[in-house]
């Protein structure tokens, strides 16, 4: 996983660029019980698609959530099981392209509460956050 660097924004929540079905053993060895993906199939060309990572992942026995986004889309169907799976406490990986839709995803499903510390913490990390902050208004 040297080529994709793992950026944690929480106890339990890191993001990632495009990782690849090889690295889920890597990641289940190094304690991530679900995967999130972000980023929808065919983006570039040669880019994993969900069912060769959701395949991998069983394999490793990691669990795999499809939650594809992009900015037209955001912040897709279901932020509330989207906000339960950042928040059940399993060290949890979303990646996408860069981790940038990831981290903005993770500021959306932030309580009213808690959304302040995490903006700092995501632009802390150097993160554009324009489509959670546009969404919140």
């Amino acid at each position: 996983m040297a080529t994709t660097p793992i950026i944690q924004l929480s106890e339990t929540v890191f993001v990632a660029g495009q990782i690849q079905p090889e690295h889920m053993a890597e990641l289940s060895a190094q304690g991530f019980q679900h995967v999130i993906c972000n980023r929808p199939d065919h983006e570039v060309p040669g880019q994993a698609t969900m069912d060769d990572m959701a395949e991998a992942a069983q394999l490793a026995g990691v669990n795999f959530t499809r939650y594809p986004i992009d900015g037209a889309n955001f912040p897709g169907q279901d932020l509330a099981a989207l906000t339960a799976l950042f928040d059940s406490g399993d060290r949890v990986l979303a990646y996408c392209r860069t981790g940038t839709r990831c981290a903005n995803l993770w500021v959306a499903t932030r309580s009213e509460a808690d959304q302040s510390a995490a903006i700092d913490v995501a632009r802390g990390i150097g993160f554009d956050l324009s489509l959670a902050l546009v969404w919140r208004g």
